[in-house]
Formats: C-alpha cells, sequence, structure tokens
C-alpha cells in the first residue's frame, strides 16, 4: 500500500468506525479501590495484632517486624485468589522512567503431583529478578546478573486486571546484590526520611513537643496527546521516537484557543470515563478531565497522596492511559513535544510537606506574616531553590523536555521561585527587618445579584514560572510529560532537607547565644532572603528581559539543553549533598549521571536514523516521483505548442536537493563516535546532531506544502489532529 493509499484507508477506517461500547458508570463507592489491598481490607483478614504493627509501620515509617510476612502473605494471597489472581508480581521502578514486573505463579506442586496455591512471606518480601539488563552506570560489571527487590509496605499491593487475567501487583524497591539502588523508589524514600528528620528539628526548636512524621505530598497533572492508530502506525517516528520529525503545520492550530477547556469530544470522553474507572479501582483519585491547548491534547489531574504513593501511582496512571487508548483505536503520546508548533505536554508536579499534628507546613493561612512555621519551611524551599537550581534542571533533563523547556507553553530552564503579590510583599518586610502585616486578599464583587460575592485569592497564578507558589503548595511545572515523579520529588525532598538543616543550625546557633524565638526566626529569615532573594521573580518568565536579567545580574544559571543541565549531577558539591543526607552514594549518583547522559546519546541518534530512514525512503521517492510527473507533463504540453513556466520545478528540485545534501550531513554526524567522555558526547548531539536534524525538516516540511497530497508518504498535522 502507497504512503498515500495507507493515509487515505486510515482516514476511512476513522470516520467508518464503530463507536467504542459505552457502559453506565457504577457508583463510586463500588470502585474506589475495589483492587487494592487496603488497610481496611487488612484489618478484616489479618489478627488484630499482625494489623496494628503493619499499619503502624505504613503510618509511621516504623520498622517493619519481617516475623509477620507469612501472616501478611496468606491473607494477601488469599484476596488476590478472590479476585481471579493466579500469578504474583514484584514491581519495580528501574531507571527507564518505565515499570518493570516479574510474573510468578502462585502455584506449587506437592509430591504426589497434585498442586496448591502458595505464597510466603520470604516470596513476598524479597525477589530477585535478573539484573544485568537494567541501566546500572557502571555499578555492575556486564556478566553480574543478581538483583533484589524488596517489598514496599508502605505502597499497597493492587490487582492488575487485563482481559487476559488478572496478577497481584506488589510495589518494591530494587537493588544489586551489592546494595546499591538501582531504581527511583529507594532514592525517593530515603530523601522522604532525610526531609523527615531535618523538618523534627525545626518544629522541635519552635517549641512543639507532638510531632509527627512529616512526609511530602504529590499532585501530578498530566498532559498528553491522542492519536488514532491508524495514523500513528502509518508514522516511523512517531512508533518508534513518540514525536513528529516531519510535518508542515496545518492551517488551522491552536490559534482560536477553541480546544482548550472545550467541549470534550464523545470518543474522547468515553476513554476518559474508561480510565477513570480502572484508574478509580486502582485507589488513584483521579479528580479533573479537561481539553488542553493544543487540538489532541487533554490532561488528567489526580487529587494529592503521600509522595511515595503518589509516585506508584503516577507510574500506574501512564500505564493505564497508554493500555486503554489501544482498546479504543487510540495512541496515547507522553512526549513532551510530538508536535511541532503547537503546545507541549508537562507534568506539573503540586509538591507539599506536612504532617497529621502541624497540618500543611506551606499553608500561609489567612494571616503568612506571623504564621513563622510557614514562613520558614517556605523561606527553606526559596533557599534550596536558589541553592540548587542547577540540580533542579538536571531533574528534568531529558532529550524530549529539551523541546518544551523555555518554549511558549512551558516555564524557561531558568530556575526562579513565584510567590504571589501577598507573599511577596511579607517577604519584602522581612528583608527590611520587620514583619508589620499582610496585603488583604479582597473580595470579587461583580455587581450581579445573581452571581454570589466571594473571596479572592491573595495573589494571582504566574504560569511562566518553573516553581511556583499556588497558595498552599509548591508547582513544578518544568517536570516533563513522560517522566517519572520520582527523581524531581527526591531533589525537592533533598534541597529541603539540607535547608531546613540549616534553619535550625542558625535558630540552634541564635537561641544558644540568648535569642529569644521570634528574633532567632525573624533573622534566619532575612539572611535566607538576602543571601537567595535572588531566585524570587513575579514577572514573565518567557520575556528576553528575565533571561538576561536573571543571568547577568541575578547569577542564576541558563541550563538550555540536558547536555549542558546533567554533568551538574558530576559536582563535587551536589555529590556531598545526597551523600550526606544518606539518599544516594557517589556510586549511586555517578550511575545516574552515566544512564541518563547514555539515555540522552540514544534519544537523538534514534530520531536522527529515523529522520535519515524516512527522509531517504518515504519523502524523497515522493518528491522524485511528482517532479518527474511535472516534467513529463511540461514537456508534453510544449510538444503540443503550449509553454508553461518551470520556475515551480525548479523550486521543487532545489528543496529536494538541499534536503538530501542535509541527510547526507546527518548521516555523516550519526556515524562520528570518536568522544572522549559522554559530555563532549552529549554537546555534539545537541549543537551539531539536531540543528541537522531541524535542518532535514525545514526543507522537507517545505516539500509537504509543493508536493501533491497523493504522493505525501505519511499522515498530516491537519489529518492527525483534526480526524478523529
Amino acid at each position: 500500500m502507497t504512503g498515500n493509499a495507507a493515509r487515505l484507508h486510515a482516514v476511512q477506517n476513522i470516520t467508518n468506525r464503530q463507536p467504542f461500547p459505552h457502559k453506565a458508570p457504577e457508583p463510586l463507592s463500588n470502585l474506589w479501590a475495589s483492587d487494592v489491598f487496603t488497610l481496611s481490607k487488612m484489618k478484616e483478614s489479618l489478627p488484630k495484632e499482625v494489623f496494628k504493627s503493619v499499619k503502624k509501620t505504613i503510618e509511621t515509617s516504623a520498622e517493619l517486624d519481617v516475623s509477620i510476612a507469612d501472616v501478611v502473605a496468606l491473607a494477601m494471597k488469599d484476596w488476590a485468589l478472590s479476585k481471579g489472581a493466579l500469578y504474583y508480581a514484584h514491581v519495580f521502578y528501574p531507571l527507564t522512567n518505565a515499570t518493570a514486573e516479574k510474573h510468578d505463579g502462585f502455584i506449587s506442586v506437592q509430591s504426589d503431583g497434585s498442586v496448591i496455591s502458595e505464597f510466603s512471606g520470604k516470596v513476598l518480601v524479597q525477589g530477585e529478578p535478573d539484573g544485568s539488563s537494567f541501566p546500572n552506570g557502571g555499578i555492575r560489571s556486564t556478566f553480574e546478573a543478581r538483583g533484589y527487590t524488596a517489598w514496599d509496605v508502605s505502597s499497597p499491593a493492587y490487582i492488575m486486571a487485563t482481559d487476559n487475567g488478572a496478577t497481584l501487583c506488589i510495589p518494591t524497591v530494587f537493588i544489586s546484590w551489592t546494595g546499591e539502588a538501582l531504581d527511583k523508589k529507594t532514592p525517593l524514600l530515603r530523601a522522604n526520611a532525610a526531609m523527615n528528620k531535618a523538618a523534627q528539628r525545626v518544629l522541635s526548636l519552635m517549641g512543639n513537643t507532638d510531632i509527627a512524621p512529616v512526609n511530602s505530598s504529590c499532585g501530578a497533572e498530566q498532559e498528553y496527546f491522542l492519536v488514532d492508530t491508524n495514523f500513528v502506525n502509518s508514522r516511523p517516528d512517531l512508533l518508534l521516537a513518540g514525536r513528529t520529525l516531519f510535518g508542515a503545520p496545518a492551517a488551522k492550530g491552536q490559534q482560536f484557543d477553541d480546544h482548550y477547556f472545550g467541549a470534550i469530544p464523545e470518543r474522547i470522553q468515553v476513554y476518559m470515563q474508561d480510565v477513570e474507572e480502572q484508574l478509580y479501582r486502582l485507589g488513584i483519585p483521579a479528580k479533573t478531565r479537561h481539553n488542553e491547548v493544543a487540538p489532541g491534547q487533554f490532561e488528567i489531574a489526580p487529587f494529592f497522596e503521600s509522595a511515595n504513593v503518589a509516585t506508584d501511582h503516577q507510574q500506574l496512571l501512564m500505564t493505564v492511559l497508554k493500555n486503554t487508548a489501544k482498546r479504543h483505536g487510540l495512541v496515547c503520546l507522553l512526549h513532551e513535544k510530538p508536535f511541532k508548533g503547537i503546545n507541549g505536554s508537562g507534568k506539573h508536579v503540586n509538591w507539599s510537606v506536612g504532617n497529621v499534628t502541624q497540618g500543611n507546613l506551606l499553608d500561609p493561612g489567612s494571616t503568612p506574616h506571623s504564621n513563622t512555621q510557614f514562613l520558614l519551611f517556605c523561606g527553606a524551599v526559596i533557599r534550596g531553590v536558589h541553592k540548587y537550581g542547577p540540580l533542579l534542571r538536571a531533574a528534568v533533563a531529558t532529550a524530549s523536555n529539551d523541546h518544551r523547556l523555555g518554549a511558549n507553553e512551558a516555564p524557561p530552564a531558568i530556575m526562579s521561585v513565584y510567590l504571589g503579590t501577598q507573599l511577596d510583599n511579607v517577604f519584602e518586610q522581612i528583608k527590611d527587618g520587620k514583619i508589620t502585616g499582610s496585603l488583604n486578599a479582597g473580595v470579587m464583587n461583580l455587581g450581579i445579584n445573581t452571581i454570589p460575592v466571594f473571596n479572592k485569592d491573595a495573589g494571582d497564578r504566574n504560569r511562566t514560572s518553573p516553581f511556583a507558589f499556588t497558595g498552599n503548595r509548591f508547582e513544578f511545572r518544568a517536570v516533563g510529560s513522560g517522566q517519572s515523579v520520582a527523581g524531581p520529588l527526591v531533589t525537592m525532598n533533598t534541597i529541603l532537607a539540607d535547608s531546613l538543616n540549616w534553619v535550625a543550625d542558625s535558630l540552634e546557633s541564635l537561641l544558644s547565644s540568648g535569642s529569644d524565638l521570634d528574633t532567632a526566626i525573624l533573622k534566619t529569615l532575612k539572611e535566607i532572603i538576602d543571601q537567595h532573594g535572588a531566585v524570587v521573580f513575579g514577572g514573565n518568565g518567557y520575556s528576553s528581559e528575565w533571561h538576561k536579567m536573571a543571568v547577568e545580574e541575578r547569577g542564576l544559571a541558563n541550563l538550555k539543553t540536558a547536555a549542558d543541565a546533567l554533568p551538574v549531577l558530576k559536582e563535587p558539591h551536589i555529590e556531598a549533598l545526597f551523600d550526606k543526607l544518606g539518599v544516594l552514594s557517589p556510586v549511586e549518583l555517578a550511575s545516574r549521571f552515566e544512564i541518563y547522559a547514555e539515555q540522552y546519546i540514544l534519544a537523538i541518534e534514534v530520531e536522527a536514523k529515523l529522520v535519515v530512514s524516512m527522509a531517504k525512503t518515504g519523502i524523497y521517492p515522493g518528491a522524485i516521483k511528482y517532479l518527474s510527473e511535472i516534467s513529463a507533463t511540461i514537456s508534453s504540453l510544449k510538444s503540443n505548442g503550449t509553454e508553461l513556466c518551470n520556475k515551480r520545478l525548479v523550486e521543487i528540485s532545489t528543496l529536494v536537493n538541499s534536503m538530501m545534501e542535509a541527510v547526507d550531513k546527518l548521516s555523516a554526524a550519526i556515524g562520528q563516535h570518536d568522544f572522549d567522555n559522554a559530555e563532549e558526547h552529549m554537546q555534539f548531539c545537541a549543537k551539531t546532531i539536531r540543528p541537522i536534524m531541524d535542518e532535514v525538516r525545514k526543507f522537507a516540511d517545505l516539500l509537504e506544502g509543493e508536493i501533491a497530497n497523493e504522493l505525501w508518504p505519511y499522515p498530516t498535522y491537519q489529518e492527525m489532529l483534526f480526524v478523529k
């Protein structure tokens, strides 16, 4: 089937498709966490003392009593069997942004040839997947295969049901035989523990005596695109790279702003409802759904959960989004920039910290000027972002996210903090050495009797800020759509722990010198804002004026590409930060640089090879055929006495030659491998390969506007974004 025939066939299939069967939604009370081994289900099935022990571990991070594992395993197995599961899997999160799992049956063959269902505490607590083929960054030799998974009791087990059966899934950590973390969960648990320890110090110095464990929370808004499977199957770039490497813009894009928050198309709403039903069964609190800015783009947002559980749920959410799309004849694209020239996709990580005794420690209340607890924790965040801004940038550094950061729909690569008018004013007062009050938020009165008067927020939102305060939390907007949220959460919790320890040291020093608590707090806050206030910015983060001011006047880093940002992980003060707090050892941190650098290089090499292949085998033949047809037509008309201007023939020929010259340059660049180190190779990818890819695309996209539609080999932007 020719390229154009495939396109026509795809459009015909979509136009004539049968609607996905829609069923009436079940009551939420029937759905909610029905496939999760929750505390309430444990309480029903475990002996009282065993349940109390497990609950204590989950709620207070107390050490797990391994002696109860057999009892828990038996109850978990019986529950899983009642849900139709014949297999169990230790689920873990290697350094790939993907989820890994090894399935084992409950089956145990007896001496008489009969079988029973068996699941022991030893198997629950520890698994041993082959770790040889997972990214390790030099931690282990190629021939060393042993790796361990270990049960994370703080994240609940669940049933993953598919058309082919059900599996009991047990969240675990993944470590090497020598004990180094090979996953994203282990550092997250360590970072949260470090933050809790530091927060406890600060809260104690403020006079609190009853202090529950402090945990971080996360609510990650997920943006994504949906494209019909018929189109994706005809686009090698979407299949293998997740984004279009060629494609001229459609006449209509997002310029009318008519898709954003518009009525959700019927086909998409049926898909969303299917997704949400599965998420509710898994205990994932999907709260919001809507059309996003670009045509074909949508968003789902969950309610807040503890960071570790939210991270596991985020991985599950991405899996459900992608798997459910297949059933609906769609492909879910989680690439940050699948279509050039329209809105990209991020994952806005809403992050806060708190506990059950002191509450949300980033909630300013109605009078933030007098809420010293909030001011100290907010000040610690400001210090952390300023001191470790490049590390935050490195935490979101991927080849795909480079297309988004700094574009009009995304925050810039410069890390800054937006506080809002009210808090800006309070911290200005702190800088002056005296806090006098908070600006009044006021009310909204539209003068319409049927519209009630309501309270305004104390400050507006700044959608151009990468790290914005949004009322009772910070929103890290630079995280990429396809990323795990674990890395950003590890970074945020680690830098907060470091800053809280600094705050505690400052308070202890001032108090021991005779200062009263209020004076010590004010002096500590003033030092923070004096030394780190340069990171606070409330203006337009997209503007060239800010980029100039940030770098030249405020000394902030502008790390535009992942090639610029990832080497931050090798800096001595970053190594010391993670090592001191027990989050990542020097060996573990070094391995992450090697892994992420390799992933960056490989991602660009795959794209570059696709560009060469698609240009040579798809676009070039179509263009040559069109040139041949035009040339033959001109010659035929000329022989009949009709002269046609061959200007267009020359223009198209020039474009074809220019494209193929760029393809030859790109092929040569791909073949270059004589680099001294990963940093040099990444910079070559960023500064040489990517610009040549853009050069090929420039000519190819111009050709798309010149060649007859019937000869263009790939589905167009107009088709993919608007034919639903």
